[in-house]
């Protein structure tokens, strides 16, 4: 992938699209509204395919919009490292030939998700199963150690979270991560840089106002209710919804924390 500052020159005014994912499960028992059924992710990705999109990693995507080839591409991620991407997600997406990113918890490998108040616990992917969705042609990269709001947190913490987190990515798949995906959405200028200083090249966040750029990525969630109406909606509306209005605040708010943007 070309590097930052090549990118910032390069990538489109227009943001590009990118969705953002969690668990592929059994969505009833799911009060934050982030687990997608099979059969729901399943004609997601065809109607993607039928309008001649297709999903690749955020690291394909960034790519191919530094050469200008991002036309016809949708960056396709899923957060926390659910088992579930490995044993459901995957196998979808390789039937129509897609590729996605998936970020990972190296500091909870094959835990679950106990930063989820409500709600069912669902394992999580450990060392071996990171492997193996990298040697399926899938993107890794760290969503932090154990799913921190970074934003409320000390620069000791901050630093592992980013850096350490790297660092263990690295050590399983033989290959430092190039992307972040920040915790709950929630960014700053602190945690911006710190991101930076850690050697990721690019971040996912979900809608951070102002502070959009290559460290700072915007995502459109999709989830249950997203059929093929809502889907094109969301294609068309992308754009618009993340130009920085006047008066929108500068960071993700934190009580955005336990909700999912529509």
């Amino acid at each position: 992938m070309p590097a930052p500052a090549a990118l910032r020159r390069l990538l489109p005014r227009t943001p590009l699209w990118i969705a953002m994912y969690h668990s592929v499960a059994d969505p009833s028992d799911d009060p934050y509204r982030v687990t997608v059924s099979p059969t729901r992710l399943a004609r997601q990705l065809r109607w993607l395919a039928g309008r001649g999109l297709r999903g690749v990693s955020v690291r394909e995507l960034l790519t191919a919009a530094a050469a200008g080839r991002a036309a016809g591409l949708v960056g396709l991620t899923f957060d926390d490292g659910y088992a579930d991407f490995l044993d459901t997600a995957v196998p979808l997406l390789r039937g129509y030939g897609f590729t996605a990113t998936v970020y990972v918890l190296p500091g909870r490998l094959g835990g679950d998700n106990g930063w989820d108040a409500l709600g069912p616990r669902k394992p999580l992917l450990d060392a071996a199963g990171i492997r193996r969705a990298a040697a399926a042609g899938m993107e890794i990269g760290s969503h932090g150690l154990r799913h921190v709001d970074l934003t409320g947190a000390d620069d000791a913490t901050v630093a592992a979270e980013t850096r350490r987190s790297r660092e263990l990515v690295a050590e399983i798949t033989g290959r430092a991560p190039e992307g972040f995906c920040y915790p709950y959405g929630a960014v700053d200028p602190r945690i911006v840089r710190a991101v930076g200083r850690a050697g990721y090249r690019y971040a996912c966040a979900i809608d951070p106002g102002p502070l959009s750029g290559l460290y700072t990525l915007p995502r459109v969630h999709i989830g249950e209710t997203d059929t093929s109406w809502r889907l094109a909606a969301k294609r068309v509306l992308h754009p618009l919804r993340r130009r920085t209005p006047v008066g929108r605040p500068p960071v993700q708010n934190g009580a955005f924390a336990r909700m999912v943007m529509p």
